[in-house]
This record gives C-alpha cells, sequence and structure tokens, in this order.
C-alpha cells in the first residue's frame, strides 16, 4: 500500500521546521565542539572519511558506540568536504521528524493532535538546536519515529512490506543507538496482539527485517572481536557508573585500565551487575529517587554548552534568556502531557506510546539520567499535550472518573518533584559564563 500523500498543513510545518533549521544554522553565534561532539566528528571525519578506513567496517576499529551516526557523518564529509555542510545534511534530515510526528499523531490520537504535535516538533527549541550540532540524538529520533509511524500504518491498513519499512527503520535506529534493541519483541507482540487480521505475518515481516538490519554488524563484531556483541559495548559501562557508589572518575580510571576491548566490556557488565546486587533490596528505591529528577530535570544540552563556555563569554542576562527560551515551552509541554494523559481514553495505539515511555526511562533509571537523553521520547509528550491543548480549545473535555484523576495526580506529584530540585538550584545560582555587562 503506497503511503498518503502529505497534507498541506504538514507540508508547510515541515517547510517552516526547515527555514528555522536553516536559520539557526546561520545565525547562531560561533561555538566549540564539546563533549561527544569531538568523538563523533573524530570518527566520522578523520577515521572513515579522511583515514585508511575507507568505510570498510572490518577495518574500522568502533565497538564502543553504535556506527550508523560515524558513518553519516563521514558518508556527507566525504561527499561535501566540510563539517559545515555535514551539519547542512544533519538540518535536512532533522525535519523529517515532522511529518512523522504528524501521520503518527493523526493515527493515535486524530488529526488536530498530530498537526499540533508536529508545530511544537517543527519549533520545539532543544530540536533546533540539536540539528545543528554533532549529536547522534537528532538522527535517532527521526529513524525511531518513523519506525513508530509505520510500525502504527501497519496496525492499522497497512500489509507486510509497510510492517517490514518498520522493521527496517527499527534497526537502523538500534544501530544510532542501541536503546530501543530490548524494546524489539515488545512491539512486535503489540503488533500481533489484537490487530487486524494479518498480524502474524506482519510481526514476522518487523522482526526479521529489524534482525536483518541489525545481525550484519553484530556479525561483523564476532568477526573483528570475536565476541558477541549486539551493537556497541558502552552499554556496560553505563550500567557501572550509574550504580557503583563510587566517583565517576574513579570507575573511568579502573575502566581504562583492563586491557582490551571486550574484556573492558565484560568487567563493566560484571561490576554493574554487582553493584546493583549489594545495593539490594532498595536498590530500585534509590535509583529512582536519584535519577529521576536528572532524567526530566528543567535543564538543557543547550544550556549545558552556554554553561560550560562552548559559546566563550555569554553575560548571565544572555543566559537567563536562552534558559527561559528553552525551559518554558519544556514545563509547558510537560504540564500539558499529564493533563493528556488524564483525559484521553487509552487504547491500544496509545498505550503502546506510554509503554515506550516508561520503559525508556526506567532504562535510564537503571542506568542514569540525563536531560539530554530523555529528547527521543519527547514525541510522546508533544503528541498528548498536543491532544489536551487542542481538545480544551475545543471545549471537548471529557469528564474524568476517579481512577483517571488519581493517575493524573500521581503523574503530577512524580513530574514536578523531578523537576523542582533542578528549578530551586538554576533560580538560586544562574551558573552562566560570563559578567553582567
Amino acid at each position: 500500500m503506497r503511503p498518503s500523500p502529505m497534507p498541506r498543513p504538514l507540508l508547510l510545518l515541515t517547510l517552516a521546521a526547515l527555514v528555522a533549521r536553516v536559520g539557526f544554522l546561520l545565525l547562531e553565534p560561533p561555538t566549540a565542539l564539546a563533549g561527544d561532539e569531538h568523538t563523533w566528528t573524530t570518527w566520522g571525519a578523520q577515521v572513515i572519511a579522511g583515514g585508511d578506513v575507507a568505510f570498510s567496517p572490518l577495518e574500522l576499529p568502533l565497538i564502543f558506540y553504535p556506527p550508523l551516526y560515524p558513518y553519516f557523518i563521514g558518508a556527507a564529509y566525504a561527499v561535501f568536504g566540510s563539517l559545515a555542510a555535514v551539519k547542512l545534511c544533519q538540518v535536512v534530515v532533522s525535519v523529517l521528524l515532522v511529518p512523522a510526528i504528524g501521520r503518527l499523531g493523526e493515527g493515535v490520537l486524530g488529526r488536530r493532535s498530530g498537526l499540533g504535535a508536529a508545530a511544537i516538533a517543527a519549533f520545539y527549541p532543544d530540536l533546533v538546536w540539536f540539528s545543528v550540532h554533532f549529536w547522534s540524538e537528532t538522527i535517532f529520533v527521526v529513524l525511531l519515529w518513523w519506525a513508530f509511524e509505520r510500525l502504527i500504518s501497519a496496525d492499522d491498513s497497512g500489509g507486510v512490506w509497510t510492517a517490514a519499512s518498520a522493521g527496517l527503520l527499527w534497526g537502523l535506529a538500534i544501530l544510532t543507538r542501541e536503546t530501543p534493541l530490548y524494546f524489539t519483541p515488545l512491539a512486535a507482540a503489540w503488533l500481533a496482539w489484537r490487530g487486524r487480521p494479518g498480524g502474524r505475518s506482519r510481526t514476522a515481516a518487523f522482526l526479521l527485517a529489524a534482525v536483518l538490519t541489525v545481525t550484519p554488524w553484530t556479525y561483523r563484531n564476532f568477526v573483528v572481536y570475536h565476541a558477541f556483541v549486539p551493537v556497541s559495548t558502552a552499554g556496560a559501562l553505563n550500567l557501572w557508573q550509574g550504580n557503583a557508589p563510587v566517583p565517576r572518575q574513579e570507575i573511568y580510571d579502573r575502566y581504562a585500565a583492563v586491557r582490551g576491548r571486550i574484556e573492558k566490556y565484560r568487567y563493566a557488565t560484571r561490576m554493574g551487575i554487582e553493584a546493583i546486587v549489594d545495593r539490594q533490596p532498595l536498590w530500585m528505591f534509590e535509583k529512582l529517587a536519584g535519577e529521576m529528577p536528572l532524567f526530566w530535570e528543567a535543564d538543557s544540552l543547550a544550556l549545558v554548552h552556554v554553561k560550560r563556555g562552548a559559546y566563550g563569554d555569554v553575560p548571565t542576562a544572555v543566559g537567563i534568556v536562552a534558559a527561559i527560551v528553552v525551559l518554558v515551552p519544556y514545563l509547558g509541554v510537560l504540564a500539558w502531557f499529564v493533563a493528556g494523559v488524564a483525559a484521553a481514553p487509552l487504547d491500544r495505539r496509545r498505550l503502546l506510546l506510554l509503554a515506550f515511555l516508561a520503559y525508556y526511562t526506567l532504562l535510564h533509571v537503571v542506568t542514569h539520567g540525563f536531560a539530554r537523553y530523555r529528547l527521543p521520547v519527547m514525541p510522546i509528550l508533544f503528541l498528548f499535550a498536543a491532544w489536551a491543548w487542542t481538545t480544551w480549545r475545543a471545549r471537548e473535555w471529557p469528564a474524568l472518573g476517579r481512577n483517571r484523576k488519581v493517575i493524573a495526580a500521581a503523574l503530577a506529584v512524580v513530574l514536578a518533584a523531578s523537576v523542582a530540585p533542578s528549578l530551586t538550584s538554576d533560580w538560586a545560582e544562574p551558573s552562566f559564563h560570563g559578567e553582567d555587562e
């Protein structure tokens, strides 16, 4: 079945998103690479495109990180010859999130909600900022949400090929960031459970396509490193550093002292599991209390760049304005999301999205939380927030039963408790570089 043409409003939102991102690319003040940006650009532009590897996966000594984003940078750099051109390519890819969210939203929460969520995605400050910086989230988010859009379409009216395209995109998302890997069986089970006739065939197509997309890299890891590593080894270190009651630098030092990439992987996995076992029976309660405020904090990687001097000396007043621009939309989406979850009728499609949100949050509770890590699940918040806003504007707000009120109150308390510490600390001491002018 051919995809339906993009509605005119969604097309206009996509073009507006492109204009916003290109404008930001041209107008953003000069900024130095920070954090993992050095890693991604080194692997992509220097090792893959500019070194002796020549795109050969068997020659590339990459195992700690997933491969797709370095290859994206390497391919764009090899063709255009500059990191500035790579940014422009990334901007073009980034706007594809807008139609994905619009189409997905229409299939899950209705046309108005889909367009509302697409509008949020088009102009959401974090998404605009990430599109012109070298972090894997931009490519990952686009692949992940097109995979969800195809998955929902396969469940709705699509056939085997639609399900296979969902599996292909799902596998590519896994090769960008490994986090959806462990949700794959749940997504497949959802597709088979109480769907239209032919659900087993679509489920098989989804799984086969996902497996065939990821397996070549898994096989490459076995050939090069003689070990079973599905995608990358970074998760082991994240598990260890997120659970060991020792300073992070000490973990890095001990990790670096182990010789061999696979040996490091196995050592970190063992130490992470031992740390979890040692912290029983209160481990999960401690992790929820410690990581939820980090995952949902009122912060952003864009603001971290400002605070850490990537833009040079920034007057405190300018930093505060930047914080308002970034954080007010986030807090607004968070509030309307709670309202949407409280009032929206829940069917199997909406439950799938909420299940992925819970899974993704729990994954980072088990390892460690950070504002950057929540970006891939923000489209779920956009969708429910857009439903709440458009329903309220249309004066169609449903009456809430007691159970839904309790759920909404509990969710509001958890999110408020998670956001409050960062808001309190930022209000008490806005730590931006530079002096007031």
